[in-house]
């Protein structure tokens, strides 16, 4: 029998505190570095985003502002203007914008086909249009579609049609808008949407045609697919620009005739250059950022990543 080693076992020995971590010091350089564009921004966005709120909630009478509350937002709900301004923008928005997007993925698929020799010289060609003022292009619109003298007219008379009132009938005003807006914009989107274009995988349509699909099954299942993002953001800049529309309409027709172009950016401006009522301008501006934050929140939602 063997006596039971009583002897406790050797202490493990103490591990060294670590000294208490001192906690950065913050050095000012970078916030003096970007100080500058925080006070560039206060002063040149925040601060008349503020003011126009406030003079919302005023009205200006004989060079006499007085304080009215809501009552221009009130008188909104009221204004058959505003909503004939409203309805045309929508018009605009429901009809323009996805025939300039369809043309602009057409365009895009056109661009990128190896069978188009001399691609970089049309996607500029294309480009072009975008890079011309909004108000030169305007005139050059005035001009082309004028009833009595207008170019468009006249190669209509080769043809044996009469001549169209443009510009001087409503429905035909909505129509020339509306094709001076998808000549301007297409190419601009084209470009945006091939930029996306070239980077889908090749490995994508190979595989597709090896499972048999070809023409519009590649382009509904392959080439939409991976234009989906970039189609998003296309339709949320084009309604945002849709519903701040106002060089065109004003050059063009300056919203006539009898109103049938006109837009919220076109009686904005009206409101507050040609009868000074700026609060009830500047009610109708931020109605139009509540509409625009409102659709561009219902885009994200349908077109948008639902993974």
């Amino acid at each position: 029998m063997t006596a039971v080693d009583t002897a406790a076992p050797p202490a493990a020995p103490a591990r060294a505190v670590p000294p208490p971590r001192r906690r950065p010091r913050r050095r000012p350089a970078p916030y003096l570095f970007v100080l500058p564009a925080l006070l560039l921004f206060a002063v040149f966005r925040l601060y008349p985003i503020g003011s126009s709120f406030l003079l919302s909630l005023e009205r200006t009478a004989g060079g006499a502002r007085t304080s009215v509350g809501a009552d221009n937002y009130e008188r909104l709900l009221h204004d058959p203007l505003f909503w004939t301004a409203l309805k045309n923008t929508a018009v605009l928005l429901a009809v323009q914008v996805p025939v300039m997007l369809a043309l602009a993925t057409g365009l895009a698929v056109a661009l990128d086909s190896r069978l188009l020799h001399g691609r970089s010289l049309f996607r500029l060609g294309f480009f072009l249009p975008m890079v011309t003022g909004l108000v030169a292009y305007g005139i050059v619109f005035s001009v082309l579609l004028n009833k009595d003298y207008g170019l468009v007219n006249w190669l209509l008379g080769l043809l044996g049609a009469g001549p169209v009132p443009w510009l001087t009938h409503p429905l035909w005003a909505q129509v020339s808008l509306g094709i001076a807006l998808t000549w301007h914009y297409t190419g601009y989107n084209a470009v945006i949407l091939l930029a996306r274009l070239q980077s889908v995988p090749a490995e994508l349509y190979d595989a597709a045609a090896v499972d048999g699909a070809a023409g519009w099954r590649t382009f509904l299942h392959v080439t939409l697919p991976g234009l989906r993002p970039v189609l998003l953001l296309t339709a949320v800049l084009s309604t945002v620009g849709t519903l701040q529309l106002f060089d065109e309409p004003y050059v063009l027709t300056g919203g006539g005739p009898d109103n049938a172009t006109l837009t919220i950016g076109v009686y904005l401006y009206q409101n507050a250059f040609k009868y000074f009522d700026f609060g009830y301008a500047s009610a109708v501006a931020y109605a139009l950022a509540v509409l625009i934050a409102a659709l561009g929140l219902v885009q994200f939602r349908v077109l948008g990543d639902r993974e």
